[in-house]
C-alpha cells in the first residue's frame, strides 16, 4: 500500500551567519545552438527558489547568450559539436566541474547528440550526486540500450521530471509490460523500476520515490507553455541544493510552482501566463508559504 503525502515540506532555516556556499551551489547543464533559453530560465529559477551560487554550463557558441540573459548566475562553456551540442570532450569538463557543485541538474534544451548521451552516462556514474534530470536529458534514457545496465550502474540520486510525452518513452524504455492508465501508478511503478524520485508533470502533478506519493493542487493550464518545465527543474535543484531530501525538494517545489502559476494567473490572466512570469511570482509563492 502506498501512502499518500499531503503536508507540504518546509525549507530549512536560513541561518543568520549563512554565505551563498552554505545554500548551495548549484550547476544547471545543458542548451544547444537555438536553444540558450532553456538553461537560463532553469538557472534564474534556481536564484530565485533560494540557491546561493547558480552556475550554467552550456555549449561555447551560445555562452555569451545565456550570460547575457542574467548577471547573477555564472557560465561555464563546454566543448561542443557540429550541431552546436556538446561533445565529447565536454564530459572530462563537466565532471570536473560538478565536483564543484552540490546538486546538478541536466537538460533544458541540451539536444541527444552523441556527446549529451556520454554526459547523462558520466553524471549518473557520480557517487551520491543528487541529480535532475529532465527534457532531452529523458530523451537520452529512454533511448539508451540496455535500460537495465544504466539503473544498476548509477552511483547519483536522480529526479526524472517527465511531461506525459517523455514519460511514455521512458517507460517503453524502462519497463516490460504495459504502461497502466492510472498516472500514479504509472510515476509509482517507474520510480520502483529505476530507483528514482520521479515527478510526472501536468494537471495533478505526481511526485513518487515508489512507496510515497504526492498529487499537487496548485497550478493552472496557463502554465502549459515553453519553458514552464525548465523553471520547475531549477526550483526543485535549488531545493535540493538547500539540503533538502530529494522527495521533499520535489514535492516542495511542484507546490511552489504551480502556486506562482496561479498568483500571476490572478493577475496576468492564464492565456498570457509566460515562463518567465513564473520566475517573477516565485517570490511571492515562497512568502505565502512560509512569510520570510
Amino acid at each position: 500500500m502506498r501512502q499518500r503525502i499531503t503536508d507540504i515540506p518546509a525549507l530549512p532555516l536560513r541561518p543568520a551567519d549563512g554565505h551563498k556556499g552554505t545554500f548551495g551551489k548549484v550547476l544547471i547543464v545543458g542548451g544547444s545552438r537555438g536553444f540558450s533559453g532553456a538553461p537560463a530560465l532553469a538557472a534564474k529559477a534556481a536564484l530565485r527558489s533560494g540557491a546561493g551560487l547558480v552556475r550554467a554550463a552550456v555549449p561555447r557558441s551560445i555562452q555569451p547568450i545565456v550570460a547575457a540573459l542574467d548577471p547573477c548566475y555564472t557560465t561555464l562553456a563546454l566543448s561542443e559539436d557540429e550541431s552546436g551540442q556538446c561533445d565529447e570532450q565536454a564530459v572530462c569538463e563537466l565532471v570536473r566541474w560538478v565536483r564543484d557543485n552540490d546538486v546538478a541538474a541536466f537538460g533544458p534544451g541540451a539536444g541527444t547528440g552523441r556527446g549529451v548521451r556520454q554526459c547523462v552516462s558520466a553524471l549518473l556514474g557520480m557517487e551520491d550526486l543528487p541529480l535532475i534530470i529532465d527534457a532531452d536529458g529523458l530523451n537520452v534514457l529512454a533511448a539508451m540500450r540496455g535500460a537495465d545496465r544504466w539503473i544498476q550502474a548509477k552511483k547519483a540520486r536522480p529526479i526524472l521530471t517527465p511531461h506525459p510525452g517523455e514519460m511514455r518513452r521512458l517507460w517503453h524504455g524502462v519497463c516490460r509490460e504495459p504502461m497502466p492508465a492510472d498516472r500514479v501508478e504509472q510515476a509509482a511503478r517507474l520510480a520502483e523500476q529505476t530507483d528514482c524520485i520521479v515527478v510526472l508533470k501536468g494537471a495533478g502533478t505526481v511526485v513518487t520515490d515508489g512507496s510515497r506519493y504526492y498529487v499537487n493542487t496548485t497550478g493552472n493550464p496557463g502554465m502549459a507553455t515553453g519553458g514552464a518545465g525548465d523553471v520547475l527543474t531549477g526550483v526543485i535543484a535549488a531545493l535540493c541544493g538547500q539540503g533538502m531530501k530529494r522527495f521533499e525538494a520535489a514535492v516542495l517545489g511542484v507546490y511552489v510552482h504551480g502556486l506562482a502559476g496561479d498568483l500571476a494567473a490572478d493577475k496576468l490572466g492564464q492565456i498570457s501566463l509566460m515562463a518567465t512570469d513564473l520566475i517573477d511570482w516565485l517570490k511571492d509563492a515562497f512568502l505565502s508559504c512560509f512569510n520570510s
